[in-house]
C-alpha cells in the first residue's frame, strides 16, 4: 500500500511538471503567433492614417522597440502578474474583456453539457439493453451524426427549422432587446438565467431560455455523440460480467441491475469523456457564437481575428489553452486516483 502511495505521488509531480513545460510552451506559442501574422501591432494600435512619429512612439508604448528575447520575458512577466495587454479595438485591458464575456459563454457550456448529458447518458444505455435492435441501430446513427456534423452547418440548419419554418424560436442573441430594455437582469453571479431565476424577472428568464436553446442544442451535438457512444461500450463491457449474470440469476429486477450495478461500474471512462467534454466545448463555442449572435469569449475573439487585435488574439488563446490543459491534468489525476492500473501502467 506504501509503495502504491509512493508510485501515485511520483506520478502526480511527473504530470505536474509536464503541465508547467506545455504552459510555457503555450507562452512561447502565443508570442510567436503575434510576429508570424503580416502586420505592424503599432500601426494598428495608432490608427489607419498614424503619422510615421506616432508609429514610433507606439513601437516604444508597446515595447516593440526591444530585441525579441526581451520582449518575450516581458510578455512572461506581465502574464504573471494578470496582464495581457491592451486591446487595440476596444482599448481595454483584454482581462477586463475577458471577465465581461466570459459569464455569457459559460452559460452556454453548462448549459450545452446539461443537455449532453440528460441526452447522451439515457442514449447510450438504451442502446447497450437493446444492443442490434432497431433503437440500437437509430441510436448509433444519431451518435456518429452529432459527432460528425459541423456545429456551424448544424447551426445553420437549426436556425433555418426552429426560426424560419416554425417560427417558434429567436434566430440568435443573448435576449429580446425589448425585454431586456424594459426588465434589465440585475447582474449577481454574471449568468443571466440564474439571475433573472434569483431575482423574480420572469420576462427576462423566458426570453434568455429561448435564446439559449438553439445555440445549446447545436454545441451539444458533439457531447451528445461522444457521450452516448462511450456509455454504450462500457455498459456492454460490463453487462457481459459474470457478476451482472449472477445478478440475473438471483433474480434482480432489470432497473436494479441496470442502474445500481452496471452503470455504477460503467460511469467511470463516461465521466472522464465528460470532463474532455467541457473542455472541448470551452474551445467550441466560436463557431456556435459566431452564428447565433452569441456575445461571449467567441463572437469577442472573431472580431479580433477579423481586426487583427493581437493582444486579444493572445490573450484567448493563452486562456482557453490554459484552460484545457489543467482540466486534462485533472482528469489525468483524478483517473489515477480512482483506478491504480494507470500509475501501475
Amino acid at each position: 500500500m506504501e509503495g502504491m502511495s509512493l508510485r501515485r505521488r511520483e506520478y502526480f509531480i511527473r504530470r505536474i511538471i509536464l503541465t508547467v513545460l506545455v504552459l510555457l510552451g503555450l507562452t512561447v506559442l502565443t508570442f510567436i503567433l503575434a510576429w508570424i501574422v503580416p502586420s505592424d501591432p503599432a500601426a494598428l494600435y495608432v490608427g489607419p492614417r498614424a503619422r510615421p512619429e506616432e508609429v514610433a512612439k507606439a513601437r516604444v508604448l508597446l515595447g516593440l522597440d526591444k530585441p525579441l528575447y526581451v520582449q518575450y520575458f516581458i510578455y512572461l512577466r506581465d502574464i504573471f502578474q494578470g496582464d495581457l495587454g491592451v486591446s487595440i479595438r476596444t482599448k481595454r485591458p483584454v482581462l477586463d474583456d475577458l471577465r465581461l464575456n466570459f459569464p455569457n459563454s459559460l452559460e452556454l457550456i453548462i448549459a450545452s453539457l446539461a443537455i449532453a448529458l440528460i441526452i447522451g447518458l439515457p442514449l447510450g444505455i438504451v442502446s447497450a439493453k437493446r444492443k442490434d435492435t432497431i433503437v440500437d441501430h437509430i441510436s448509433r446513427v444519431v451518435t456518429v451524426a452529432g459527432v460528425s456534423i459541423p456545429a456551424f452547418w448544424l447551426g445553420l440548419l437549426m436556425q433555418l427549422l426552429f426560426m424560419r419554418v416554425l417560427g417558434i424560436l429567436p434566430l440568435g442573441g443573448r435576449i429580446d432587446t425589448i425585454v431586456g430594455m424594459m426588465y434589465p437582469v440585475k447582474t449577481i453571479t454574471g449568468l443571466d438565467l440564474i439571475d433573472s431565476l434569483l431575482t423574480g424577472n420572469w420576462p427576462a428568464f423566458s426570453s434568455s431560455l429561448q435564446h439559449i436553446i438553439l445555440p445549446a442544442l447545436t454545441l451539444s451535438a458533439y457531447s451528445i455523440g461522444l457521450i452516448a457512444r462511450m456509455t454504450r461500450s462500457t455498459m456492454l463491457e460490463v453487462l457481459g460480467e459474470n457478476y451482472i449474470r449472477t445478478a440475473k440469476a438471483w433474480g434482480f429486477s432489470d432497473r436494479v441491475i441496470t442502474y445500481t450495478y452496471a452503470l455504477k461500474n460503467a460511469i467511470g471512462p463516461t465521466l472522464t469523456v465528460v470532463g474532455l467534454t467541457f473542455a472541448y466545448l470551452i474551445t467550441g463555442t466560436f463557431y456556435v457564437e459566431t452564428i447565433f449572435y452569441w456575445p461571449g469569449i467567441g463572437s469577442y475573439s472573431a472580431l479580433a481575428l477579423l481586426s487583427l487585435d493581437f493582444p486579444v488574439i493572445m490573450g484567448v488563446t493563452l486562456v482557453l489553452g490554459t484552460a484545457y490543459v489543467l482540466i486534462n491534468l485533472f482528469l489525468d489525476l483524478l483517473q489515477a486516483y480512482l483506478d491504480p492500473r494507470v500509475v501501475l501502467g
